[in-house]
């Protein structure tokens, strides 16, 4: 079943280089902003003004991504995957634009690629209200950040917790009428 969905994710993206690769070229790009290891705003979007800091999970850079690449099997399913090195940049752009919360959303983002799919999944399922009891979202908690060190998603399921606990949202709890 895996497989199957990675090869069609991998034709998709296909599809989407072939599209993109007989799209007029776009014409305005500004220059990079920033340079060194921050970025901010005036960056945005990175794939275009600092496309020099994007890298894949393997090591490439997005010129690396082509059409050609997808069709002989040298971009893998795994280079389109993103990496908390990315997702930290887009948390800097986001910070510098002074916005706070998606920037705590990209770096969760970013701890939780760490962490796989399959497990990211059961986790967003047991967070569900009525799913699960007090004890095993502690329990996904602890998981969170002594396995995967994903400390902030940690303490943001401590805090789904106590509040499921407060509004009677635990497995076993009856919802209100």
């Amino acid at each position: 079943m895996a497989e199957l969905n990675e090869q069609l994710i991998a034709e998709m993206v296909r599809q989407v280089l072939k599209g993109m690769a007989s799209a007029p070229a776009a014409s305005g790009a500004s220059a990079p902003a920033s340079s060194g290891g921050k970025v901010t705003a005036k960056d945005y979007p990175l794939g275009t003004n600092r496309k020099d800091m994007i890298k894949t999970p393997t090591g490439k850079t997005l010129d690396d991504l082509t059409l050609d690449a997808v069709m002989k099997d040298s971009a893998t399913f795994k280079d389109f995957s993103i990496t908390p090195q990315a997702l930290e940049l887009q948390a800097q752009v986001a910070e510098s634009a002074g916005r706070r919360q998606i920037a705590m959303n990209m770096r969760r983002a970013a701890e939780l690629t760490a962490i796989p799919d399959e497990r990211v999944l059961e986790m967003y399922n047991a967070l569900r209200p009525h799913r699960s009891t007090f004890d095993e979202l502690i329990a996904i908690a602890d998981e969170l950040q002594n396995k995967y060190n994903a400390k902030t998603c940690a303490a943001h399921v401590r805090e789904a917790a106590d509040v499921y606990k407060r509004r009677k949202l635990l497995r076993g709890d009856r919802p209100e009428s």
